[in-house]
């Protein structure tokens, strides 16, 4: 049965509305583990306290409740970590998941694997008497914003989370996630800030859809159909981009604006960008200069909901020490839209997906991406 829909492609959107989520969101969690974790922990012992009482904490599995925190002492891989970016407007609208990611860190912890499951993924999302929700068929962000609902009160969205990760579980057959973060796209820009701008190469000139040179929004044209007025640009080379510039020139995907492989090189420019940011998370500017340092853990901890099911962000930064933007294996899932009679209805995952999930199952997608080098993305 199919079910009102929580979101539409002709629903009106912010300026915002497109922002890369894959970008916003390894940004963000990215520098909250790769920062703390390793050496960067040690000498920082008061940031890291005070970075942990910034992070937002909810019971993003339902679990707690029940009194099931299920903590580790030891944190052991391999762990299954879920990861959800919103956009957040109203108190009272429903948030839904612009971004849904998961990172598989094998048996080893000194590794992982990266893969989003698109947000207009058409499937079957469970019952959820929480929310007085009965279940349907829908788009996986829309899971989020039907378990978020609160009778007589504004949306809960760690309650929504609960909803999304059975619905990811059920989509994946991950049994269990060892963690979970919700995240908004509003540290993203903080971030980059307190980092003092971030460097990064520039494959081609990119011109803004949506930015004037000083950062402010283009005028709409009268009646929709795009902008007006002179555009952001990001010439070609090595460049030195502060936070609303290093946004915009990821979100951008049009061939008019410079990009001719439309999403797919959005997509490259995200990836990019991440490795260019945790560069600079790592770099000497950072890590041995306390103010800076601060500021950047508490952009990043004002922008997280973290659920360890027991163990806080910081254990887990230390269990995963290893772990670094060079290890970190990103995936692309297969997939294409589905349409009726010409309407878009969303995606689909090819059956290829499933063997990749019935790999990361099972502890053997090392051998899986041996046999399938196309289901790594590609950065250039």
């Amino acid at each position: 049965m199919l079910v009102a829909k929580a979101g539409t492609d002709g629903d009106k959107r912010s300026v915002w509305r497109e922002i890369p989520r894959w970008a916003r969101l390894c940004t963000i969690f990215g520098v909250v583990f790769l920062v703390l974790s390793g050496g960067t922990l040690v000498g920082y012992r008061a940031l890291v306290h005070r970075y942990e009482g910034a992070v937002g904490k909810a019971d993003l599995f339902g679990d707690q409740a029940a009194g099931a925190t299920q903590k580790k002492s030891d944190i052991k891989g391999p762990l299954n970590i879920l990861l959800v970016g919103i956009d957040p407007r109203k108190p009272e609208t429903p948030p839904l998941a612009d971004s849904i990611m998961i990172l598989h860190v094998p048996a080893g912890m000194d590794r992982g694997y990266l893969f989003s499951l698109p947000r207009d993924l058409r499937v079957e999302i469970p019952a959820f008497p929480k929310a007085h929700y009965a279940g349907g068929t829908d788009k996986l962000n829309a899971a989020m914003s039907y378990g978020s609902r609160v009778p007589g009160q504004n949306p809960d969205a760690a309650r929504g989370f609960e909803l999304l990760s059975n619905t990811v579980r059920q989509v994946t057959g991950i049994e269990r996630f060892d963690a979970g973060a919700i995240i908004n796209f509003t540290g993203f820009k903080k971030i980059v800030d307190a980092m003092g701008g971030v460097d990064m190469y520039i494959e081609r000139d990119v011109r803004s859809e949506h930015l004037r040179p000083d950062g402010t929004a283009r005028q709409l044209k009268r009646g929709g159909g795009g902008y007006l007025g002179p555009q952001a640009e990001y010439k070609k080379g090595n460049a030195h981009l502060n936070g609303w510039q290093a946004l915009d020139y990821v979100r951008q995907r049009y061939p008019r604006n410079g990009v001719p492989d439309a999403d797919y090189g959005r997509q490259r420019h995200q990836q990019q960008f991440v490795k260019a940011m945790v560069s600079q998370a790592f770099s000497a500017d950072v890590v041995t200069n306390p103010i800076k340092l601060d500021k950047v853990l508490r952009a990043a901890g004002q922008s997280l909901i973290f659920n360890g099911r027991g163990n806080s962000v910081v254990d887990f930064a230390l269990a995963l020490k290893s772990l670094r933007a060079n290890s970190i294996e990103t995936i692309k899932l297969p997939g294409g839209p589905i349409e009726v009679n010409g309407a878009y209805k969303g995606e689909r995952l090819q059956p290829a997906a499933e063997d990749f999930f019935t790999a990361l199952r099972t502890e053997q997608v090392d051998a899986f991406m041996l046999e399938h080098p196309d289901f790594k993305q590609k950065n250039s």
